[in-house]
């Protein structure tokens, strides 16, 4: 029978730890503050997503994850639930879908838009409340690059892979560069993201075209937006898959 530990890691004390989540914290509620909030009208988000929904769906299929419906599925920093509801959409059953987020107004926004069925926690992910290797499919999307201290996105990764089923996938999009108007996240290269997750199979692709000239094509030209976002290196986001290797 799996039960939750702690991993003890010699490279992470708990003031790290606090300092980084009391500065996502600040950030985030600076950026609440100020933000807009993305809308589907807007021709350059609605782009965006459909996109990263196709090939999102292509990797679940590729890696034999579908059909969803007894997939048991974990978000690590879900926000308000849209990627949850979007596996709901895919076929997943609310059951077996569980969202963790630092920001407990985002939970509770997460909890009122979604089914009832689906599992809420306020908390850190650099503790995840579950057994070992309880999930099927962990989902990350756009979390690392908002962590700046090292250790602390290595303990998130290993969190992620303890509550990873051996024959599970974890699916990854982010960042892979910087954003020059944003120096509250980084982007995370290949290189990185191989040293979170050191002797697992990793994959990755390029995609999102930068968001600017997104924002200004999509409404003109679906086409153009599609062409553009064929070339690697104008594309901004790593979208992956990582497994765990034959003995974790």
């Amino acid at each position: 029978m799996h039960t939750v530990r702690t991993i003890k890691d010699p490279d992470v004390s708990m003031r790290p730890m606090q300092d980084e989540e009391a500065r996502i914290r600040e950030v985030y509620a600076r950026r609440s503050a100020a933000r807009k909030e993305y809308s589907w009208f807007d021709a350059g988000y609605l782009f965006m997503i459909q996109q990263l929904e196709r090939r999102a769906l292509v990797s679940l299929a590729q890696h034999d994850m579908v059909p969803l419906h007894a997939k048991h599925i974990l978000e690590v920093g879900c926000g308000n639930g849209h990627w949850l509801r979007e596996f709901l959409k895919w076929g997943a059953t609310p059951e077996n879908l569980a969202g963790v987020d630092l920001l407990p107004e985002r939970i509770d926004q997460a909890r009122r838009l979604s089914p009832s069925g689906i599992t809420f926690t306020n908390g850190n992910a650099t503790a995840l409340g579950f057994p070992d290797e309880t999930f099927d499919i962990v989902l990350q999307a756009t979390v690392f690059t908002s962590i700046l201290n090292h250790a602390v996105k290595k303990k998130v990764a290993t969190e992620m892979l303890r509550v990873l089923r051996p024959d599970g996938l974890l699916l990854w999009y982010d960042f892979r560069v910087n954003n020059p108007r944003n120096r509250d996240v980084r982007g995370i290269d290949k290189a990185e993201i191989e040293k979170l997750f050191p002797n697992c199979r990793i994959t990755l692709e390029r995609i999102t075209l930068v968001p600017p000239l997104l924002r200004f094509l999509a409404p003109y030209t679906w086409l153009g937006s599609y062409l553009l976002s064929a070339i690697p290196w104008a594309c901004t986001h790593y979208l992956g898959t990582i497994r765990k290797p034959a003995k974790f």
